[in-house]
């Protein structure tokens, strides 16, 4: 889709829709919403003085003016009140708007910039919100669709307005730079909802060095007899019910010469469970069970493209977990990467034991920080649901440079505790660890076992297993898989590169 940044009267640009906003409460519009309807003679204020449109947050009206217009349909959204208007309501705005026109059958739009004018907004801000909130509103996933394939709509292209020529090129610059994030959160999006079928590990790790190669990154897989000779035991034990091979992949970005951040991403490109089996409800879902690994991977071919100053690897250990004639048994014991004994209780547990030896692996490097990104417990589902990841922690620094980052993408986090009384849980009687507590706490004692792997290192972990994958769509996020995380590490990325 052609995205173009123009100075202009907004008045008086031919296009298919204009859009405009207006704040609830307001009886007659001002700013360019004001002069748009002083153009129309009053056509947008005989509509809110007739209560079909009230300026509420994320309702969109489309209407045809009854006069000649440069634009054949005029396009209001509601910013709701002004007191409580953010950065991500002009992301949620922006993204239903776009929806409606494309739903419309409209292919083109023009569009001011919601929030820089009476909202109050830094220009460059608000154009990266706009670009944001469009784009990632307009995903599909539709490459299966063969039948309907003439029926799909689409729009082919929008365009940002602004008067003040000044102010053109720090809009450009924003939406070049958000163009490049919103295009790696579709590509994770795109990973999470292939069917495992047409993305296992191999397809994976294929997948991702395409993107090295064509990004300049390094690039190191290591294949199931090297993890064999290496020790990656707990990985292995995963992998070894499936007919798929597994693979550790490690990618690097230098734009520094400072110890590295590790990101790592949990890649079961399917979960059934293994020998624990999951019930066949919503099994489907699991083919998203890579979602962690997705997102370290659009986070690193995001930097590499912005070239962030800031030295980045990112680690995928990828396997399917299946119950499989060789597949590892409750109550076996292996042997992990580290030396630790791990008991396993519950083979369904399976991500924190491929992790336990990625963590392992990326202490080798000694890097600044870890952070690993995971689809781990279905307790985080139940406690936070599909509106927050879970964080957990050792080193208070980087947990809340991660919650400061995830304010200003609006991916929510809620911190939980690693207090020690959660580590009497995870003791087993006849191994170093086991890898499932009481069945309480389940998210914590999930962290507390990872935390086992970890050493001194500055560490986070989020679980992402409520929001990498959703049934029912937000106002830029359509059902399925969302990309979440992609947004938050990469805004890390350039907050620690600033604190550098």
């Amino acid at each position: 889709m052609e995205i173009k940044v123009i100075e202009g009267d907004i008045c008086k640009i031919a296009t298919s829709a204009l859009v405009v906003n207006l704040f609830e409460g307001v009886a007659i519009p001002g700013g360019a919403t004001g002069a748009v309807d002083k153009a129309l003679n009053n056509q947008i204020s005989d509509v809110i003085k007739s209560g079909r449109f009230t300026g509420k947050l994320n309702k969109v009206l489309i209407f045809n003016p009854k006069s000649d217009f440069s634009a054949k349909y005029i396009v209001i959204v509601g910013l709701g009140k002004k007191e409580e208007f953010n950065l991500d309501k002009i992301r949620q705005v922006s993204g239903l708007a776009a929806v409606q026109i494309r739903e419309a059958g409209i292919k083109d739009f023009v569009t001011i910039i919601h929030g820089a004018g009476i909202g109050g907004f830094d220009i460059k801000e608000a154009a990266s919100a706009l670009t944001e909130g469009t784009l990632l509103a307009l995903y599909k996933f539709d490459r299966y669709k063969t039948q309907e394939k003439k029926e799909i709509k689409a729009i082919d292209k929008f365009t940002i307005v602004e008067r003040d020529k000044d102010k053109i090129k720090l809009i450009k610059d924003a939406v070049s730079k958000t163009k490049i994030i919103t295009d790696e959160v579709n590509f994770a999006r795109d990973l999470t909802n292939l069917p495992a079928n047409e993305l296992n590990p191999s397809i994976f790790a294929k997948e991702a060095k395409r993107k090295a190669k064509e990004l300049n990154l390094q690039c190191e897989i290591l294949e199931k007899e090297d993890m064999e000779k290496l020790g990656f035991g707990a990985l292995l034990a995963v992998a070894q019910g499936s007919c798929q091979e597994p693979k550790f992949i490690t990618l690097k970005y230098q734009g520094s010469k400072e110890n590295p951040v590790v990101l790592i991403g949990k890649g079961i490109t399917f979960d059934s469970g293994g020998i624990s089996l999951k019930p066949s409800n919503k099994m489907d879902e699991m083919k998203g069970d890579m979602a962690g690994a997705a997102a370290v991977l659009g986070s690193i071919c995001a930097v590499a493209k912005l070239k962030l100053p800031v030295n980045l690897v990112v680690m995928m250990p990828l396997t399917e977990n299946m119950p499989g004639g060789k597949a590892t048994k409750p109550g076996d014991i292996v042997k992990s990467l580290s030396g630790k004994y791990i008991e396993i209780v519950n083979t369904d547990a399976e991500g924190r034991l491929i992790l336990a030896d990625a963590l392992t692996w990326a202490a080798k490097l000694k890097p600044k920080a870890v952070i690993d990104v995971a689809t781990l417990t279905g307790a985080c589902v139940v406690a936070l649901g599909n509106v927050a990841a879970g964080l957990l922690g050792t080193d208070k620094n980087l947990v809340n440079k991660i919650k400061t980052s995830a304010d200003k993408t609006a991916e929510k986090i809620w911190e939980l505790p690693l207090w020690e009384e959660y580590d009497e849980l995870i003791k087993s009687d006849v191994a170093d660890i086991k890898n499932v507590g009481d069945g309480t706490a389940g998210t914590i004692t999930g962290a507390m076992f990872l935390r086992k792997f970890v050493g001194d290192l500055p560490w986070a972990h989020l679980d992402i297993a409520g929001v990498a994958w959703i049934s029912k769509g937000k106002p830029y996020t359509p059902k399925g898989g969302t990309g979440f995380g992609v947004r938050l590490l990469v805004q890390l990325m350039k907050d620690l590169s600033l604190s550098s």
